[in-house]
């Protein structure tokens, strides 16, 4: 195998695919990348059994085609020094990767192509094309919500749900949920809906490589693939149940509290100042035409914010996690922000009041 390219073509390939790559590996071969040659194109896959993710770059000269694996790490490592504008002329054979770029040289050791894994794919069941930001707005509106080592462990990823005019997201880790529409024309076979639980880290794979551009997404029984100009991922499905999240949704909350989201933002960030470091409490008092936040630690430290709200109701006292507030108030970026409440019992819900705004956020009470 032998070609050559500048620094920058292999560099971009490169960083899609490193994060995927876990550097403490009971395989070796896992902690390398693959590089296959075809035509004048060079792809360079790393995966972890679970997620799988191909870069593409051009090849300015083709001497020789195949394929090997070498160390991610090193590989990219060598990549990140070389001054920009650097020609990488890359070599392989007899179990060695000889690098060479001006006047320096390096040489690596190599793994069989042969051995290198790739993840199973099933039957495509289903594929739409989608814009590639879209998909990322609707990752970053509610990630931040998914669990992280849950032992429930369907709750550690997102759930996807498709049917012919929409495609939602919901996460939740038993305390809060983020759910959002994107519109996404689809045909489905059968009627009602498709629904997956994508992982945790194919997640945040993912939305690392969607931009600006036309993706085609393919949902299959047991994987599901994104390809886009250069790269395609792939990830294996999460196998279990999500909880129903229809029934969390609060119904029926006649207390409306509607604010400056910024304002709102600002002044739970400084109430959070002195709360409990552990359990992250704070009181909100209700009552007419303003929200009070008042935190306490056991330091006997106190601080109290008021702000004044759109709000009519009867006085309120309810407990948040003051960090579940401010994550809602971060992704949303409209200029006002409605919670709605029943009682001091009850969950939240709190969104954005503009027109097009479809995420939705429940954060549970908490006792304090």
């Amino acid at each position: 195998m032998k070609f050559s390219l500048s620094r920058e073509a292999l560099l971009k390939p490169l960083q899609l695919v490193v994060g995927v790559v876990e550097r403490r590996q009971t395989l070796p071969i896992l902690s390398n990348v693959l590089l296959s040659i075809e035509d004048s194109r060079l792809s360079v896959t790393g995966t972890d059994l679970e997620v799988e993710i191909v870069g593409y770059t051009e090849v300015s000269e083709v001497v020789e085609g195949g394929e090997i694996t070498v160390s991610a790490r090193k590989i990219s490592d060598i990549c990140r020094s070389l001054p920009e504008g650097a020609t990488v002329n890359f070599a392989s054979g007899d179990g060695k990767a000889q690098v060479t770029s001006g006047r320096s040289r390096f040489t690596l050791a190599t793994l069989p192509a042969s051995e290198f894994p790739s993840v199973d794919e099933s039957e495509q069941s289903v594929q739409f094309t989608s814009n590639g930001d879209v998909i990322k707005g609707l990752i970053g509106a509610t990630s931040f919500a998914m669990a992280q080592q849950d032992v429930r462990y369907y709750l550690n990823g997102m759930l996807w749900e498709l049917s012919s005019s929409t495609l939602r997201a919901v996460a939740t880790d038993g305390h809060r949920m983020a759910l959002c529409d994107v519109d996404c024309e689809v045909e489905l076979e059968q009627k009602g809906s498709i629904s997956l639980i994508l992982p945790r880290k194919g997640i945040i794979e993912l939305s690392r490589l969607l931009a600006d551009t036309e993706v085609q997404v393919y949902m299959g029984s047991s994987h599901v693939r994104v390809t886009g100009e250069h790269f395609c991922f792939t990830s294996k499905l999460v196998d279990g149940a999500y909880p129903d999240y229809e029934r969390v949704l609060p119904k029926g909350g006649e207390k409306r509290v509607i604010g400056d989201r910024a304002e709102l933002r600002q002044a739970f960030n400084r109430t959070a100042i002195l709360s409990n470091e552990k359990y992250r409490g704070v009181r909100v008092l209700l009552s007419d035409a303003s929200i009070k936040m008042v935190a306490n630690n056991p330091e006997q430290e106190e601080a109290e914010e008021e702000v004044s709200v759109d709000y009519a109701g009867d006085d309120l006292e309810i407990g948040f996690n003051v960090s579940y507030l401010l994550d809602v108030l971060n992704v949303l970026d409209g200029p006002k922000v409605c919670m709605t409440l029943s009682d001091s019992n009850s969950s939240a819900l709190v969104k954005d009041i503009s027109e097009d705004s479809r995420a939705v956020y429940v954060v549970m009470p908490m006792r304090l």
